[in-house]
């Protein structure tokens, strides 16, 4: 140990110090104290970062542009975090250049996986970077060939909320198991199938992972034929989408804050599924609900009224598509229990203008949402009746609703229809005889303030089409075969999209002109005004500039924005 004395009989000396350290005190630039542990109180305050750098956003996401994430890193107790710009790490790209860590964790986050596995494999600096982009992930999207790959990924992600799997291989209990076992904080799960994948996960495993995860929020699974039965308790859960069931068994659901609801059964007539059971059991342990879809050739009636007596107080939106023996009585028991539905979809069904004229009755003030497709006994009367009820409407979906009886030569998926393709030459043969004399011709006439959205899309029964809708935005026409150009007239200055495959080509060049503006004439530049006796009107003319005049012309004539799409697949 060596110690210092100062001379007082000469002149000043320096004071001796001990042997240099790797790095030296170093001194603050502005005030000259000691930098180590000290915050300059005459440095400015720091900025603040921007609102994306507050809060973890996506950080994997493969179909959306990534915002930045930045996550400080622990600092020693005691002592501030002072880092500046010039002091962080830098990292070799090659090439003799360099990057900062954070500007290379940002480019990481715009690769792949597997890519990113990859990039951890070049140096360690590269290594530090792939770590924290995997810390730092709150959402993945990805699509697996191998289960092994799920595991191998998941484990490094210690703070994943949302995760999306697109299986290219057959998904098992394995599956889920890696799942548990690496996101022990998942809230959003989705689980859907590439082409020729089999979905093998049964009901009771499906029932148990639900149960073990506390914080599972969302749960969207696709070809769910092997569940057998479906037995899920959860009181976390808020949002349950499952496609493709098949002979469900039994329906078990105890999940108080379920939101939402949807169930997608695959149409084949030999489905066991029990509806009306399934129907008593939401109404027993979902009575939160506010949104449920059921997509089933099996819906009927006593289904119907089965979910009537659940009497579900918030349900707004109600989806009941497929079900061709949903008649008018299924109306009636859904009006007299739902009363404050905002969006009602009955596609697929029986039901007449009686049973719209109901709706429209007991939802005038509510419902915004109106779907009907593929209801043949509709007409353009009940249609028409529910446009001028329905003061808040802002969607109309009728396609396939009003059909010529005698068009038979239609696409059978369209109708839904499965026709034998050894009686499809003879049935087009006896439909173009038929259409001639036994043709149903209906007119459909809309005023509407607030609609927005209107599908007509197959109905073939069309003969004249009259709107007036200043909010529309989208219109579909699609196979509108017997539309008459003449009589079809669109007053919708909104319009931004109109689809018309299918069409003939005179109807075509009729909703060009009326949508394009290719030929609206130009306003006259004359006023008329009447006299001061009210007898006659007469023409004053424009006091006005005649540049100024040119350019309100150049206003008017102005293109429309609206796009005609034509080559669609139906």
């Amino acid at each position: 140990m060596h110690s210092s004395e100062a001379d007082v009989s000469g002149g000043a000396q320096p004071t001796r110090r001990g042997p240099a350290k790797k790095r030296g005190n170093y001194n603050c630039g502005r005030c000259g104290l000691p930098k180590k542990g000290h915050v300059c109180p005459s440095s400015p305050p720091p900025a603040l970062p921007p609102r994306s750098d507050h809060r973890l956003r996506r950080a994997l996401s493969f179909d959306e542009e990534i915002a930045a994430v930045t996550t400080p890193q622990p600092e020693a107790a005691g002592m501030a975090f002072a880092a500046e710009d010039d002091e962080e790490e830098m990292v070799d790209v090659g090439g003799g250049f360099a990057l900062p860590e954070s500007c290379l964790a940002r480019v990481f986050r715009r690769l792949s996986p597997k890519e990113l596995m990859g990039s951890a494999l070049v140096c360690r600096g590269w290594r530090e970077c792939v770590r924290r982009v995997w810390i730092t992930a709150e959402e993945i999207r990805v699509r697996v060939s191998q289960v092994r790959f799920v595991g191998s990924v998941l484990h490094k992600c210690v703070n994943l909320a949302r995760l999306s799997l697109i299986m290219e291989s057959d998904a098992d209990s394995t599956v889920l198991a890696c799942v548990a076992f690496s996101c022990p904080n998942l809230e959003y799960l989705e689980i859907s199938l590439a082409k020729n994948a089999v979905n093998r996960i049964t009901g009771d495993e499906l029932g148990r992972f639900v149960a073990e995860r506390r914080n599972l929020s969302v749960l969207k699974v696709a070809g769910c034929t092997n569940l057998g039965f479906l037995n899920i308790s959860s009181s976390s859960l808020s949002t349950l989408w499952l496609s493709d069931l098949y002979c469900v068994s039994r329906v078990v659901l105890h999940c108080p804050n379920l939101k939402e609801l949807s169930l997608d059964f695959i149409p084949k007539a030999n489905d066991s599924t029990d509806l009306v059971n399934m129907m008593d059991s939401l109404g027993r342990g979902c009575q939160s609900l506010r949104k449920i879809h059921i997509a089933s050739a099996l819906l009927c009636n006593d289904s119907v009224r089965a979910l009537s007596d659940a009497n579900i107080r918030g349900l707004r939106m109600l989806s009941l598509i497929l079900g061709s023996r949903i008649t008018d009585a299924s109306v009636a028991a859904i009006i007299a229990c739902y009363t404050n539905l905002e969006l009602l979809d009955l596609s697929g069904s029986s039901i007449s203008d009686n049973g719209v004229g109901m709706i429209c009755n007991a939802l005038p003030r509510t419902l915004s949402r109106l779907l009907l497709a593929v209801c043949p006994t509709l007409t353009s009367s009940g249609i028409q009746f529910a446009t001028a009820q329905l003061p808040l409407l802002t969607l109309l979906d009728c396609g396939m609703s009003i059909c010529d009886s005698s068009y038979d030569d239609q696409d059978p998926q369209d109708g839904m229809i499965k026709i034998d393709e050894k009686d499809l030459e003879s049935r087009r043969c006896r439909s173009l005889l038929a259409k001639k004399s036994n043709s149903m011709h209906q007119k459909l006439l809309i005023k509407h303030e607030r609609l927005k959205k209107l599908s007509l899309w197959g109905c073939s029964g069309l003969d004249a089409l009259y709107l007036n809708c200043p909010e529309l935005v989208d219109l579909n026409l699609n196979s509108c075969t017997n539309l008459h150009p003449e009589r079809l007239l669109l007053q919708c200055p909104n319009l931004r999209n109109v689809h018309a495959s299918g069409c003939q080509d005179m109807l075509i060049g009729a909703v060009r002109n009326q949508v394009l503006n290719e030929f609206t004439a130009v306003e006259n530049q004359f006023s008329l005004k009447r006299l001061a006796d009210g007898s006659k009107r007469v023409q004053l003319p424009r006091f006005l500039p005649q540049a100024l005049y040119e350019d309100e012309k150049r206003k008017k004539i102005r293109p429309s924005q609206c796009m005609l799409h034509l080559n669609e697949k139906l």
